[in-house]
């Protein structure tokens, strides 16, 4: 295998909560099965919950999805997602799972993994912050732009809960506010 071909161009680091299941999906539409680059998704999940997330996502993706482990190598046109009870992070283009800390109260696990995106990839870090309520990622979206990295957010009318995109567009960070069919077309490789 060619490891040039291996490694992604960008690291897109997708944040969504409530309602973004549908968020994802649609981004993940018009992503080509070819696409150098590497996608991964952390999206709040309740600890009780099974996530159904890798079956549902491998319907609507033309890349192989699956669960995020330990020391996995982030390769290109692969998506990770983030599994429950976990924070992540990346570094030196591995993913890194770390157990949640229950006595830290609120989690914000996409301020978590954007942040060490954006200080493991710089100018290869992608931020994309989905529908949810609240406002992870505001902090992540201004770490990977401090750092050179682009961020996009989903378009306000178009988000199920726009809580997250709100915050992230308020940091003044976005250098796009789309819907997320059209967001793969901006990212443009």
């Amino acid at each position: 295998m060619d490891k040039k071909r291996l490694t992604p161009s960008h690291y897109v680091g997708i944040g969504a909560s409530a309602g973004g299941l549908e968020a994802i999906e649609s981004f993940f539409s018009s992503v080509p099965a070819d696409s150098s680059l590497a996608y991964i998704v952390v999206q709040h999940l309740s600890p009780d919950y099974k996530s159904l997330m890798v079956e549902l996502l491998s319907k609507k993706s033309a890349l192989p999805v699956q669960r995020a482990e330990n020391s996995m190598e982030v390769l290109a046109g692969n998506v990770y997602l983030l599994p429950p009870k976990k924070n992540l992070t990346i570094f030196q283009g591995k993913l890194v799972l770390k157990d949640k800390d229950i006595l830290e109260g609120i989690s914000l696990p996409i301020n978590i993994f954007l942040k060490s995106l954006a200080e493991d990839q710089g100018e290869k870090a992608i931020a994309v912050i989905l529908s949810g309520t609240g406002s992870d990622g505001a902090r992540g979206v201004k770490a990977i732009k401090e750092h050179g990295g682009m961020v996009m957010v989903q378009e306000e009318e178009s988000a199920k809960f726009d809580g997250m995109p709100k915050s992230a567009i308020s940091t003044g960070t976005a250098d796009f506010i789309v819907e997320p069919e059209k967001m793969f077309a901006e990212i443009g490789s």
